[in-house]
């Protein structure tokens, strides 16, 4: 049975455009500030992790992970929002969370139309997030 379900995650794998791709299709979707701004941050996010591993999740969401998800990049008309799925948990210390303030586990940043972003503190905070997603990674069991 084991061997059925390994084949089904490995077919839904190589089935239709990567994660990546619809990532570059988002962008080039929007065409306006919004895929502008998601391309930057998408790049910040390569800066700061050159090994991330980008996923296409829940209908058309653009995420990414390592060692567990990083954050999500959602688009909406006045916003693109970084969600950092244990932002809570990190140090913001350049005050870039602006929204989910309230949340026990997540935290987000709303980026508006013209807004600057503070590259520097996005690097951190993404590896930061990964370190956390690295502290909290559950051994592997023994054989």
């Amino acid at each position: 049975m084991k061997k059925a379900v390994a084949k089904k995650s490995a077919a839904k794998a190589t089935d239709g455009p990567s994660p990546s791709r619809m990532i570059d299709g988002r962008i080039k979707q929007l065409g306006d500030w919004r895929g502008e701004m998601l391309a930057r941050v998408r790049g910040l996010i390569k800066d700061a992790v050159p090994d991330v591993v980008e996923e296409w999740k829940w209908r058309g969401v653009p995420v990414w992970e390592r060692d567990g998800i990083i954050c999500t990049g959602e688009t909406y008309n006045e916003v693109v929002k970084l969600t950092f799925a244990k932002g809570a948990a990190l140090d913001d210390p350049a005050g870039l969370f602006n929204s989910s303030l309230d949340g026990n586990v997540r935290r987000a940043i709303d980026i508006r139309e013209g807004e600057k972003i503070n590259e520097k503190a996005l690097k951190s905070l993404i590896r930061a997030a990964v370190e956390l997603n690295a502290s909290k990674k559950k051994p592997a069991k023994k054989a």
